[in-house]
């Protein structure tokens, strides 16, 4: 087929896709499902395979397992089970120099039988490696000579013509992360563990930073108990942050948030000119400089607040105020 003749054909071809779009998912669904239904104590012995392993956890598969195969050994090596990908073509021809006898090998064929795959086997056994198989059946070449064969059998592709790797390699890919998750759970791997991998990015920041790094430093909504509540909606509109933080010196004493104006104003219409002290809220949530911005945000998470009070003290106590914290804007020290 021709690029012409595809172009043609998708261009007069005016029926939704989305009935088709929703019985593929539900296809794929209830083919996880039934795998999920089926695991038995080859996927305990698999995961404690893993969990014994001394060297790094080798995955290897050709063509659209291939691609699963990388995306596993990213997950895992991502949280904490050393592991990379091997080409099995690669690997017939001189990779298999990059595996040791301490390190366990994935093979994934659903066929059981790939070619460059079951090559590798002979090679492997001479090693001394132990190998877990990812198959769709257990009588294949790969099913009979893996330690451990995880079965991936489902029903047929989604694909229409039932020969594009679909719901098989959504399977494979489902499994591979509910290895890890195990894996995860296993080894009591933490989101303080976690970032140590991952140090780039927004999620590196979130959970490798102190609040002390991002917080707001300058321009803070800050003014005295005795300022009228009128002043402090200016204070407070100034710096757009929906509230404005009540200090005597450097003392915290509260903060006033929008919410507090609203009900303020409901039950006292005349309270633009009397003492901020009036209407504030006395004891605000706050977080030390020295937390971990991940802390700020479950803080925040927790009691619904869009902007926590910052403080000196290394446990949140003390109430002098020296920043704040935004959790879902650009935290960017400013």
């Amino acid at each position: 087929m021709s690029l012409t003749q595809r172009t043609t054909f998708a261009s007069d071809n005016s029926s939704s896709f989305i009935p088709v779009a929703v019985e593929s998912l539900q296809i794929q669904s209830q083919a996880l499902a039934t795998i999920a239904s089926t695991l038995g104590e080859e996927y305990d012995d698999a995961v404690k395979l893993i969990l014994g392993c001394k060297g790094r956890v080798i995955i290897s598969g050709m063509g659209k397992s291939g691609i699963v195969g990388k995306k596993m050994a990213a997950t895992f090596a991502s949280t904490g089970t050393p592991s990379f990908y091997v080409h099995p073509g690669e690997a017939i021809h001189g990779d298999l120099g990059m595996i040791t006898s301490d390190d366990l090998i994935v093979l994934i064929s659903y066929s059981g039988e790939t070619d460059e795959v079951i090559k590798m086997l002979p090679s492997l056994k001479y090693f001394g490696n132990r190998i877990i198989g990812i198959v769709g059946s257990d009588d294949t070449t790969l099913g009979r000579q893996a330690d451990v064969v995880l079965r991936v059998d489902i029903e047929r592709e989604v694909c229409p013509n039932n020969l594009a790797p679909t719901t098989s390699a959504l399977a494979i890919m489902a499994l591979g992360d509910a290895l890890a998750v195990c894996l995860i759970k296993a080894r009591d791997f933490k989101p303080s563990d976690f970032a140590q991998f991952h140090p780039g990015g927004m999620l590196g920041r979130r959970l490798l930073s102190r609040v002390g790094d991002v917080m707001i430093t300058e321009n803070l909504p800050i003014i005295g108990p005795e300022e009228t509540v009128r002043e402090a909606i200016f204070c407070m509109t100034s710096g757009r942050l929906g509230l404005a933080i009540i200090v005597n010196g450097t003392r915290l004493l509260g903060i006033l948030t929008d919410g507090d104006l609203r009900r303020a104003l409901i039950m006292d219409p005349t309270m633009m000119d009397k003492p901020v002290k009036d209407f504030m809220t006395p004891v605000p949530v706050t977080i030390s400089a020295n937390s971990m911005v991940s802390d700020a945000e479950v803080l925040m998470r927790k009691y619904k607040i869009r902007a926590l009070v910052v403080t000196n003290s290394r446990d949140g106590d003390d109430d002098e105020v020296c920043g704040l914290l935004e959790i879902f804007a650009d935290n960017n020290k400013r």
